[in-house]
């Protein structure tokens, strides 16, 4: 269990581990974790459905991720969403049967928006894997640049201290009964006011992603949750 006395250094680790232990959860309800033998490239690339996905060799160009992932991880997002998008309400769905000792409605919620790319209100099977690729086997700069679009909740280009805010509360609400003891409100503000200082180096109230960057870099148990998922699949 999570416990209230972390060192404020550690409170950003969460919310990187967090936003990529999410994903995995995609993974798992999507039961990606099993590859199995059997061919779904034909299944891929006849599939009549509203949304047809990108041809395999495009995809594959443009993640880090084989063919073959590719057909598993579709077959997995297609037996989940059958018309080949995600809406936000199916987002909500899957992380509430992964938190249901919390309320994982708000954090589903900025996770959906950092997925849907270009903000038409749903996530397609190329939206997913190019997120998914970036947080699994991108590089640091990569998943950094990720988070920061996570976090920036109005997408102005700036993190404000609300924004973080609001982003740590939606952690911690997520996670319910998993923090003892339960965590005040007062407290979530100091940990994010102290961090905040930290990373806004010019002190205009605002974090902008070189400061964001610059501040993560420099803390070791953040390079290093950004190793902990790798080639997971």
């Amino acid at each position: 269990m999570l416990s209230v006395e972390w060192e404020t250094e550690g409170l950003q680790t969460v919310g990187i581990v967090v936003i990529i232990c999410a994903s995995l959860k995609l993974l798992h309800l999507l039961g990606l974790i099993d590859f199995s033998e059997d061919n779904v490239e034909d299944e891929m690339e006849m599939a009549i459905v509203r949304h047809r996905p990108e041809a395999l060799e495009l995809l594959e160009a443009q993640t880090k991720f084989t063919r073959k992932e590719l057909q598993i991880l579709y077959r997995g997002f297609k037996n989940e969403c059958p018309n080949g998008i995600v809406n936000e309400e199916n987002f909500k769905e899957i992380y509430s049967q992964f938190f249901p000792q919390g309320d994982a409605t708000t954090y589903a919620h900025f996770l959906f928006n950092a997925f849907d790319t270009d903000h038409n209100g749903s996530v397609s099977f190329e939206d997913f894997v190019m997120g998914l690729s970036i947080l699994l086997r991108g590089t640091i700069q990569e998943k950094l640049n990720w988070a920061f679009n996570l976090y920036d909740i109005n997408k102005d280009g700036y993190i404000t201290k609300d924004e973080m805010l609001d982003i740590m509360k939606a952690i911690y609400d997520m996670m319910g009964k998993c923090t003892y003891p339960v965590v005040r409100e007062e407290t979530h503000r100091q940990h994010v006011e102290t961090f905040f200082q930290k990373m806004d180096k010019n002190k205009d109230g605002v974090v902008t992603i070189d400061e964001f960057i610059e501040s993560c870099q420099k803390d070791e148990n953040i390079m290093r949750s950004m190793q902990l998922f790798e080639n997971v699949i």
